[in-house]
């Protein structure tokens, strides 16, 4: 069973970035499909971006499309999300999630314990 630990969030101004990193541990990454979610005060979890298990498709949100891109590197057991022009909207606590199998937007078993994200004007 893998474990999912992330980091990289924070406080950034409007238009700023941040990377978000998710590194594993307790399974071959490389069998899992990874997602990054997101859930903002008083609003249920929202599937932001996804990578399937090589690396070679990816899948994301409308609303960040163009501005954020997610990225594996299976050697280092670690995902990546990196997250350009920031909006206010964007202010979110930010999960990496995990499943065995292919690439899909929903249906993820593992989970991390998340990072805040924090957009300011």
């Amino acid at each position: 069973q893998v474990q999912l630990v992330e980091s990289g969030g924070g406080l950034v101004q409007a238009g700023g970035s941040l990377r978000l990193s998710c590194a594993a541990s307790g399974g071959t990454f490389s069998n899992y499909a990874m997602g990054w979610f997101r859930q903002a005060p008083g609003k249920e979890r929202e599937f932001v971006a996804a990578i399937s298990r090589e690396g070679t498709v990816q899948y994301y949100a409308d609303s960040v499309k163009g501005r954020f891109t997610i990225s594996r590197t299976n050697a280092k057991n670690t995902v990546y999300l990196q997250m350009n022009s920031l909006k206010i909207d964007d202010t979110a606590v930010y999960y990496c999630a995990g499943r065995l199998g292919p690439i899909i937007r929903y249906d993820y078993h593992y989970w991390g314990q998340g990072t805040q994200v924090t957009v300011s004007s």
